[in-house]
C-alpha cells in the first residue's frame, strides 16, 4: 500500500467504482464510426419534455446566480402533483445522490442494509461508503424480490432495506399484496426505502402505490426521478417523499445548493408535460411488443418488464457479444455486473432503433 493509499479509509477499498454505459461519444472515437445508438441506460429516446426544453431557452441567462437550495418552487408543484405537503420532500442531484444522504443519515458502521440480487448496485455503493454491511439476497427463479428471504435476514444490526420496484435489471415489480405482507414483519426501528425511478411505467394493476404507504405512517422513503420518462438525465434531479420527521434528518447532511437552478426550472415544466408523457408510454409499450415478438421468435428468453428496458438471456456470454455490438454502433447494457452473464439488458428505443438492435442482434449471433 503507497502513503497517499494508506491516507484512506480503509472500507473505500471494499467499494467498486460504478461504471456507467458507454456513452456515444466515447465508441464513435474508439470505432471511428458515426450514427451510434444508446441502448444501455434507460434514457428517454425522444429526448427532454419540450416544455423543459422551452423553460431552459427561457432560463439561461439566470445560471450566475446560485440556486434556491430549498427547491421552493419545484417542491409546491411536487407537493400539489403528488398530494403531500412540502416539507415531506427532499430534492436531489439525481436520485443517486438522495439514496446516499439517506446512508450518510442513517448508517453507522456495522449496520446492515438488506437488498435483492441483482438489483441497482448503488445500494451496496452507498452502504459501503459509509462501512456498514451488506446483505444481497438472491432473488426468486422468475426474477422477483423474494420478500420472505429479505424479512429472515433482518437482525437487530438492520437498518435499512431497499426494494427496487420495478426493478433495475429485471423489470419486474412486487405487488401490493406482497408488499403489504412484506411491511407487516419489518420492525419499527428499520427503514424501507422503496426506489421508483421508473413507476410511470409500470401498468400492471398489482403494482402498489408507494406514497399510500407513506400516509399511513410506516417508516418508508419513496425514491422518484426526472432522470427516465421526463427526460432529464442530463441535468440529475430526482426526490423522495416520507415524513416530516424523516426528511428533517436528511436534511442535515445535505448540501446547501445541490440542485442546479436549470434543473429546478426544467423539472417544474416538465411535472406538467402531459402529452410528453403520453407519448413516452405509448413508444414504449410498443418497443416491448416488438421486442417480445423479435425474441420469441429468436427462441431468447426474457423477464416481463414493467420499465423502459427488457432483460434478456442471448444464450452467449454478453461480454463475446458486447464488443460486437459496439462495432455495429449499438450499445446495450452486459449482464455480468448483475452477476449474469448471458443476459444483456436493452433498453426501449425508437421503433427504427429497436429495429436496428434485432436485426444486429440477429446477425450477431447467427454468426456464432
Amino acid at each position: 500500500m503507497s502513503e497517499i493509499e494508506g491516507l484512506a479509509r480503509k472500507t473505500v477499498f471494499s467499494i467498486n467504482p460504478y461504471i456507467p454505459g458507454k456513452p456515444i461519444e466515447e465508441v464513435e472515437r474508439e470505432y471511428g464510426i458515426t450514427s451510434v445508438i444508446k441502448m444501455a441506460s434507460n434514457e428517454n429516446p425522444l429526448g427532454p419534455s419540450p416544455l423543459a426544453l422551452q423553460a431552459l431557452k427561457d432560463s439561461i441567462d439566470t445560471v450566475h446566480i446560485y440556486p434556491d437550495g430549498n427547491c421552493y418552487y419545484l417542491k409546491q408543484e411536487l407537493a400539489a402533483n403528488l398530494g403531500c405537503t412540502e416539507d415531506q420532500l427532499i430534492i436531489g442531484n439525481g436520485s443517486d445522490e438522495v439514496l446516499k444522504l439517506l446512508a450518510e443519515t442513517f448508517l453507522n458502521p456495522g449496520d446492515e442494509i438488506i437488498f435483492a440480487q441483482p438489483t441497482f448496485s448503488e445500494y451496496e455503493f452507498v452502504c459501503r461508503v459509509m462501512d456498514a454491511i451488506p446483505v444481497a439476497v438472491p432473488v426468486t427463479g422468475d426474477f422477483g424480490h423474494d420478500l420472505r428471504a429479505m424479512a429472515d435476514r433482518i437482525s437487530d444490526r438492520t437498518k435499512i432495506i431497499f426494494i427496487c420496484n420495478p426493478n433495475n435489471p429485471t423489470g419486474n415489480i412486487v405487488t401490493g399484496d406482497d408488499l403489504d405482507a412484506f411491511l407487516a414483519k419489518v420492525p419499527e426501528r428499520v427503514l424501507v426505502v422503496i426506489d421508483e425511478a421508473y413507476h410511470e411505467y409500470a401498468t400492471d394493476p398489482a403494482y402498489p402505490d408507494s406514497l399510500a404507504y407513506v400516509k399511513k405512517g410506516i417508516k418508508l422513503i419513496s425514491l422518484r426521478t426526472f432522470a427516465k420518462i421526463y427526460g432529464l438525465a442530463g441535468l440529475r434531479i430526482g426526490y423522495g417523499i416520507s415524513s416530516p420527521e424523516i426528511i428533517a434528518l436528511i436534511n442535515r447532511v445535505k448540501e446547501p445548493f445541490n440542485v442546479n437552478c436549470l434543473a429546478q426550472i426544467a423539472a417544474r415544466a416538465a411535472l406538467h408535460d402531459f402529452e410528453h408523457l403520453r407519448r413516452s408510454r405509448e413508444l414504449v409499450a410498443a418497443g416491448i411488443s416488438f421486442l417480445y415478438e423479435a425474441f420469441d421468435r429468436l427462441g431468447l428468453k426474457y423477464v416481463r418488464t414493467q420499465a423502459n428496458f427488457v432483460f434478456v438471456d442471448i444464450g452467449v456470454d454478453s461480454r463475446k457479444i458486447f464488443p460486437v455490438l459496439l462495432k455495429e454502433g449499438v450499445i446495450v447494457r452486459t449482464g455480468d455486473i448483475f452477476g449474469l452473464p448471458n443476459y444483456i439488458r436493452v433498453t426501449i428505443g425508437t421503433a427504427d432503433q429497436n429495429l436496428r438492435f434485432i436485426q444486429t442482434l440477429e446477425r450477431i449471433l447467427k454468426l456464432g
